[in-house]
């Protein structure tokens, strides 16, 4: 399965950075969507919107205020779930989601995948 990380960073603070290593550290497969250019992990962190196959769940690092630009995106990849990581939740984004039979979860990222839910 391929996760695609929205709000990507190269900063060990970050969570989108933890998630990353996590996925990884589980035998993900992932994505990197940032604001700034740049590779952590062997991965480019790309900041256009590429059309990436096989993105299975996408995972919300960007608050809702800035998720609008990421709406039509998103849904064109068709994922089968979309994490809404604390502080990320977005009942407008969620309810289009849900419109186009794609799952919206809010759930932490790394939660899930401490406890083999992912």
């Amino acid at each position: 399965m391929k996760t695609l990380i929205i709000g990507a960073s190269n900063n060990p603070e970050r969570y989108a950075y933890k998630a990353a290593e996590r996925l990884l550290g589980h035998g993900h497969e992932i994505e990197l969507l940032g604001i700034r250019p740049d590779q952590v992990f062997d991965k480019m962190i790309y900041t256009e919107k590429k059309q990436f196959t096989d993105i299975d769940t996408v995972t919300m690092y960007v608050g809702p205020q800035r998720q609008p630009e990421y709406y039509d995106y998103i849904i064109s990849l068709k994922p089968r779930r979309v994490i809404f990581n604390p502080g990320t939740e977005n009942l407008e984004f969620e309810t289009m989601l849900n419109k186009n039979g794609i799952i919206a979860e809010e759930a932490c990222t790394l939660v899930l995948l401490g406890t083999g839910q992912y």
